[in-house]
Protein backbone atom coordinates (compact mmCIF):
# COMPACT_ATOMS: atom_id res chain seq x y z
CA UNK A 1 0.00 0.00 0.00
CA UNK A 2 2.91 2.16 0.39
CA UNK A 3 4.49 1.86 -2.54
CA UNK A 4 1.03 2.01 -4.17
CA UNK A 5 0.47 5.91 -2.54
CA UNK A 6 4.41 6.56 -3.32
CA UNK A 7 3.72 5.95 -7.02
CA UNK A 8 0.12 8.17 -6.73
CA UNK A 9 2.06 10.81 -5.02
CA UNK A 10 4.76 11.04 -7.84
CA UNK A 11 2.04 10.37 -10.78
CA UNK A 12 -0.26 13.44 -9.53
CA UNK A 13 2.64 15.60 -8.23
CA UNK A 14 2.22 19.22 -9.43
CA UNK A 15 -1.23 18.46 -11.27
CA UNK A 16 -3.38 21.31 -11.65
CA UNK A 17 -7.05 22.00 -11.93
CA UNK A 18 -8.94 21.05 -14.90
CA UNK A 19 -9.40 24.40 -15.79
CA UNK A 20 -5.52 24.52 -16.08
CA UNK A 21 -6.13 21.51 -18.25
CA UNK A 22 -8.31 23.40 -20.91
CA UNK A 23 -4.98 25.55 -22.06
CA UNK A 24 -3.94 23.54 -25.56
CA UNK A 25 -1.34 23.68 -27.79
CA UNK A 26 -1.59 26.65 -30.56
CA UNK A 27 -4.41 25.11 -32.70
CA UNK A 28 -3.93 25.24 -36.52
CA UNK A 29 -6.13 27.29 -38.82
CA UNK A 30 -7.99 26.28 -41.39
CA UNK A 31 -10.18 27.05 -44.43
CA UNK A 32 -13.28 25.28 -44.50
CA UNK A 33 -13.25 23.61 -40.93
CA UNK A 34 -13.57 25.52 -37.35
CA UNK A 35 -11.76 23.91 -34.41
CA UNK A 36 -11.95 24.71 -30.97
CA UNK A 37 -11.58 23.65 -27.48
CA UNK A 38 -14.79 22.96 -26.29
CA UNK A 39 -13.92 22.32 -22.12
CA UNK A 40 -11.13 20.53 -20.56
CA UNK A 41 -9.60 17.56 -22.64
CA UNK A 42 -12.67 18.07 -25.15
CA UNK A 43 -12.20 19.30 -29.35
CA UNK A 44 -14.53 20.59 -31.72
CA UNK A 45 -14.01 19.68 -35.25
CA UNK A 46 -16.76 21.44 -37.27
CA UNK A 47 -17.14 21.34 -41.13
CA UNK A 48 -16.97 24.88 -41.77
CA UNK A 49 -19.01 25.98 -45.03
CA UNK A 50 -22.82 26.52 -44.15
CA UNK A 51 -23.24 28.35 -47.60
CA UNK A 52 -22.17 25.54 -49.46
CA UNK A 53 -23.72 23.05 -46.59
CA UNK A 54 -20.33 22.08 -46.06
CA UNK A 55 -20.18 20.36 -49.30
CA UNK A 56 -16.04 18.81 -49.13
CA UNK A 57 -14.12 20.50 -52.17
CA UNK A 58 -10.70 19.90 -52.68
CA UNK A 59 -9.19 21.91 -49.85
CA UNK A 60 -11.55 20.40 -47.22
CA UNK A 61 -10.37 16.84 -47.84
CA UNK A 62 -6.80 17.90 -47.16
CA UNK A 63 -7.89 19.46 -44.16
CA UNK A 64 -9.90 17.02 -42.56
CA UNK A 65 -6.80 14.72 -42.89
CA UNK A 66 -4.78 17.21 -41.46
CA UNK A 67 -6.67 18.40 -38.47
CA UNK A 68 -7.21 15.04 -37.30
CA UNK A 69 -3.49 14.23 -37.75
CA UNK A 70 -2.60 17.32 -35.78
CA UNK A 71 -4.91 15.97 -33.02
CA UNK A 72 -3.80 12.62 -32.64
CA UNK A 73 -0.69 13.85 -30.84
CA UNK A 74 -2.05 16.51 -29.08
CA UNK A 75 -1.96 16.20 -25.25
CA UNK A 76 -4.66 18.30 -24.76
CA UNK A 77 -7.06 16.36 -26.55
CA UNK A 78 -8.74 13.30 -25.37
CA UNK A 79 -11.60 13.48 -27.25
CA UNK A 80 -12.92 14.62 -30.59
CA UNK A 81 -17.06 16.02 -31.12
CA UNK A 82 -17.22 16.32 -35.45
CA UNK A 83 -20.10 18.42 -36.38
CA UNK A 84 -21.30 20.49 -39.34
CA UNK A 85 -21.74 24.17 -39.05
CA UNK A 86 -25.71 25.17 -40.27
CA UNK A 87 -28.23 23.17 -41.20
CA UNK A 88 -26.39 20.67 -42.75
CA UNK A 89 -23.57 18.01 -41.82
CA UNK A 90 -22.47 17.88 -45.34
CA UNK A 91 -24.24 17.47 -48.69
CA UNK A 92 -20.97 15.99 -49.86
CA UNK A 93 -18.75 16.23 -52.84
CA UNK A 94 -18.76 19.61 -53.97
CA UNK A 95 -18.96 18.84 -57.77
CA UNK A 96 -18.23 22.87 -58.77
CA UNK A 97 -15.02 22.13 -57.28
CA UNK A 98 -13.28 20.63 -60.51
CA UNK A 99 -10.17 19.49 -58.19
CA UNK A 100 -12.56 16.94 -56.62
CA UNK A 101 -13.06 14.64 -59.41
CA UNK A 102 -10.55 15.14 -61.96
CA UNK A 103 -6.83 16.10 -61.10
CA UNK A 104 -4.33 17.69 -62.84
CA UNK A 105 -2.18 15.62 -65.02
CA UNK A 106 0.67 16.58 -67.32
CA UNK A 107 -0.47 14.44 -70.34
CA UNK A 108 -4.00 14.32 -70.42
CA UNK A 109 -3.81 11.89 -73.56
CA UNK A 110 -2.08 9.13 -71.57
CA UNK A 111 -4.30 6.80 -69.82
CA UNK A 112 -1.24 5.65 -67.58
CA UNK A 113 -0.60 8.97 -66.13
CA UNK A 114 -4.03 9.63 -65.85
CA UNK A 115 -4.91 6.72 -63.77
CA UNK A 116 -1.57 7.06 -61.49
CA UNK A 117 -3.04 10.82 -61.04
CA UNK A 118 -6.34 9.37 -60.20
CA UNK A 119 -5.46 6.56 -58.11
CA UNK A 120 -3.28 9.04 -56.12
CA UNK A 121 -6.36 11.62 -55.70
CA UNK A 122 -8.46 8.29 -54.22
CA UNK A 123 -5.78 7.30 -52.18
CA UNK A 124 -5.53 10.74 -50.62
CA UNK A 125 -9.10 11.13 -50.17
CA UNK A 126 -8.77 7.32 -47.97
CA UNK A 127 -6.02 8.58 -46.04
CA UNK A 128 -8.45 11.41 -45.36
CA UNK A 129 -10.91 10.12 -44.36
CA UNK A 130 -9.10 7.21 -42.28
CA UNK A 131 -7.48 9.40 -40.72
CA UNK A 132 -10.75 9.72 -38.03
CA UNK A 133 -9.45 6.00 -37.45
CA UNK A 134 -6.08 6.24 -36.94
CA UNK A 135 -6.72 9.29 -34.69
CA UNK A 136 -6.87 7.13 -30.88
CA UNK A 137 -9.07 9.96 -29.51
CA UNK A 138 -12.82 8.87 -29.89
CA UNK A 139 -14.69 10.95 -32.41
CA UNK A 140 -18.31 11.48 -32.04
CA UNK A 141 -19.68 12.58 -34.50
CA UNK A 142 -23.46 14.94 -34.13
CA UNK A 143 -25.08 15.12 -37.21
CA UNK A 144 -28.24 17.41 -38.23
CA UNK A 145 -29.64 17.76 -41.75
CA UNK A 146 -28.29 16.10 -44.74
CA UNK A 147 -25.42 13.53 -44.77
CA UNK A 148 -24.93 12.58 -47.96
CA UNK A 149 -22.14 10.59 -50.07
CA UNK A 150 -18.57 11.62 -48.15
CA UNK A 151 -20.46 12.24 -45.05
CA UNK A 152 -21.45 8.82 -44.76
CA UNK A 153 -17.67 7.61 -45.55
CA UNK A 154 -16.86 10.22 -42.65
CA UNK A 155 -19.68 9.12 -39.78
CA UNK A 156 -18.83 5.21 -40.59
CA UNK A 157 -15.49 6.14 -39.49
CA UNK A 158 -16.59 7.62 -36.48
CA UNK A 159 -16.53 5.81 -33.24
CA UNK A 160 -20.03 7.50 -32.11
CA UNK A 161 -22.74 8.56 -34.04
CA UNK A 162 -26.07 10.95 -32.91
CA UNK A 163 -27.94 12.81 -35.14
CA UNK A 164 -31.06 14.79 -34.70
CA UNK A 165 -34.49 14.10 -36.25
CA UNK A 166 -34.24 16.09 -38.93
CA UNK A 167 -31.04 13.91 -40.29
CA UNK A 168 -31.20 11.88 -43.25
CA UNK A 169 -28.54 9.71 -45.05
CA UNK A 170 -27.43 8.88 -48.67
CA UNK A 171 -24.87 6.61 -50.81
CA UNK A 172 -25.09 8.89 -53.61
CA UNK A 173 -22.85 7.76 -55.40
CA UNK A 174 -23.95 5.64 -57.84
CA UNK A 175 -26.67 7.93 -58.63
CA UNK A 176 -24.38 10.05 -60.21
CA UNK A 177 -22.31 7.57 -62.18
CA UNK A 178 -19.49 6.47 -59.00
CA UNK A 179 -18.89 3.87 -57.18
CA UNK A 180 -18.12 4.85 -53.60
CA UNK A 181 -14.42 4.69 -52.86
CA UNK A 182 -13.72 6.27 -49.63
CA UNK A 183 -14.75 3.77 -47.30
CA UNK A 184 -18.68 3.55 -46.94
CA UNK A 185 -18.56 -0.12 -48.64
CA UNK A 186 -15.76 -1.45 -46.86
CA UNK A 187 -17.23 -0.01 -43.10
CA UNK A 188 -20.86 0.36 -43.36
CA UNK A 189 -21.49 -3.03 -43.44
CA UNK A 190 -19.86 -3.46 -40.38
CA UNK A 191 -21.27 -0.47 -38.27
CA UNK A 192 -25.31 -1.61 -39.19
CA UNK A 193 -24.64 -5.43 -39.79
CA UNK A 194 -27.26 -6.10 -42.01
CA UNK A 195 -25.97 -7.06 -45.45
CA UNK A 196 -29.06 -6.62 -47.22
CA UNK A 197 -29.31 -3.25 -45.98
CA UNK A 198 -25.98 -1.95 -46.68
CA UNK A 199 -26.43 -3.35 -50.79
CA UNK A 200 -29.98 -1.68 -50.88
CA UNK A 201 -28.85 1.72 -49.83
CA UNK A 202 -26.06 1.55 -52.23
CA UNK A 203 -27.09 0.16 -55.14
CA UNK A 204 -30.75 2.40 -55.01
CA UNK A 205 -29.06 5.33 -53.71
CA UNK A 206 -31.89 6.22 -51.86
CA UNK A 207 -32.84 8.81 -48.81
CA UNK A 208 -33.00 6.44 -45.11
CA UNK A 209 -34.03 9.22 -42.47
CA UNK A 210 -32.82 9.11 -38.88
CA UNK A 211 -35.38 6.64 -37.02
CA UNK A 212 -34.18 4.17 -39.43
CA UNK A 213 -30.46 4.54 -38.95
CA UNK A 214 -31.38 4.62 -35.64
CA UNK A 215 -33.09 1.55 -35.78
CA UNK A 216 -31.00 -0.10 -38.12
CA UNK A 217 -27.67 0.97 -35.49
CA UNK A 218 -26.04 3.55 -37.65
CA UNK A 219 -26.40 5.91 -35.17
CA UNK A 220 -26.73 5.44 -30.95
CA UNK A 221 -29.16 8.28 -30.76
CA UNK A 222 -31.28 11.02 -31.92
CA UNK A 223 -32.37 13.84 -30.35
CA UNK A 224 -34.93 16.52 -31.18
CA UNK A 225 -33.01 19.17 -32.81
CA UNK A 226 -29.18 20.42 -32.93
CA UNK A 227 -29.12 22.48 -29.81
CA UNK A 228 -29.87 19.23 -27.89
CA UNK A 229 -28.21 16.79 -30.17
CA UNK A 230 -24.80 18.74 -29.31
CA UNK A 231 -25.57 19.32 -25.88
CA UNK A 232 -25.53 15.47 -25.96
CA UNK A 233 -22.65 14.97 -27.77
CA UNK A 234 -20.78 17.61 -25.32
CA UNK A 235 -22.08 15.44 -22.64
CA UNK A 236 -20.83 12.32 -23.64
CA UNK A 237 -17.04 13.54 -24.59
CA UNK A 238 -16.67 15.50 -21.75
CA UNK A 239 -17.43 11.65 -19.60
CA UNK A 240 -14.91 9.53 -21.78
CA UNK A 241 -12.71 12.64 -21.11
CA UNK A 242 -12.92 12.25 -17.35
CA UNK A 243 -11.27 8.40 -17.83
CA UNK A 244 -8.19 7.46 -18.25
CA UNK A 245 -6.81 8.29 -21.40
CA UNK A 246 -4.50 5.24 -21.37
CA UNK A 247 -7.78 2.98 -20.92
CA UNK A 248 -9.98 4.84 -23.75
CA UNK A 249 -7.08 5.27 -26.30
CA UNK A 250 -5.99 1.08 -25.61
CA UNK A 251 -9.82 0.56 -26.13
CA UNK A 252 -10.33 2.18 -29.44
CA UNK A 253 -6.68 0.53 -30.78
CA UNK A 254 -8.46 -2.85 -29.45
CA UNK A 255 -12.12 -1.82 -31.26
CA UNK A 256 -10.55 -0.86 -34.56
CA UNK A 257 -7.93 -4.17 -34.62
CA UNK A 258 -11.02 -6.33 -33.23
CA UNK A 259 -13.40 -5.04 -36.08
CA UNK A 260 -11.06 -6.79 -38.58
CA UNK A 261 -9.23 -9.70 -37.21
CA UNK A 262 -10.29 -12.48 -35.82
CA UNK A 263 -10.94 -13.04 -32.12
CA UNK A 264 -7.61 -15.53 -31.12
CA UNK A 265 -5.44 -12.43 -33.00
CA UNK A 266 -7.60 -9.46 -31.15
CA UNK A 267 -7.20 -11.41 -27.85
CA UNK A 268 -2.89 -11.53 -28.50
CA UNK A 269 -3.34 -8.16 -29.62
CA UNK A 270 -4.61 -6.86 -26.52
CA UNK A 271 -2.73 -8.94 -24.55
CA UNK A 272 0.64 -7.99 -25.93
CA UNK A 273 -0.75 -4.07 -25.33
CA UNK A 274 -1.83 -4.71 -22.03
CA UNK A 275 1.03 -6.53 -20.90
CA UNK A 276 2.56 -2.63 -20.21
CA UNK A 277 -0.55 -0.66 -19.97
CA UNK A 278 -1.73 -2.61 -16.88
CA UNK A 279 1.36 -0.92 -15.34
CA UNK A 280 0.03 2.57 -15.78
CA UNK A 281 -0.29 5.19 -12.77
CA UNK A 282 -3.53 5.12 -14.32
CA UNK A 283 -4.54 1.72 -12.76
CA UNK A 284 -3.13 2.36 -9.77
CA UNK A 285 -5.02 6.06 -9.41
CA UNK A 286 -8.22 4.40 -10.22
CA UNK A 287 -7.80 1.65 -7.78
CA UNK A 288 -7.22 3.69 -5.35
CA UNK A 289 -9.79 5.91 -5.41
CA UNK A 290 -12.37 3.12 -6.11
CA UNK A 291 -10.61 1.46 -3.17
CA UNK A 292 -10.39 4.63 -1.01
CA UNK A 293 -14.37 5.91 -2.02
CA UNK A 294 -12.43 8.69 -3.17
CA UNK A 295 -14.24 11.32 -6.25
CA UNK A 296 -12.61 10.19 -9.67
CA UNK A 297 -9.27 10.76 -9.82
CA UNK A 298 -7.38 13.51 -12.37
CA UNK A 299 -5.18 11.73 -14.69
CA UNK A 300 -1.73 12.82 -16.06
CA UNK A 301 -1.61 14.06 -20.10
CA UNK A 302 -0.61 11.21 -22.54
Amino acid sequence: MFQLASRLARSTGGMSLLKRNCSSSTIPQYETLAVTVHSPFVYHVELNRPDRLNAMNGTMWREVGEAFRVLADDKDCRVVVLSGAGRAFTAGLDLSDPSVLMPSVEDDDDIARRCQAMHRLIRRYQDSVTSLEKCLKPVICAMNGPCVGAGVDIASTADIRLCSSDSWFQIKEVAIGLAADVGTLQRLPKAIGSRSLVNELALTARKFLSAEAKECGFVSGVFPDKESLMKAAFEMAASIAAMSPVAVQMTKRSLVFSRDHTVDESLEHIASWNQALLQSDDLMKSAMAAATKSPPPTFSKL
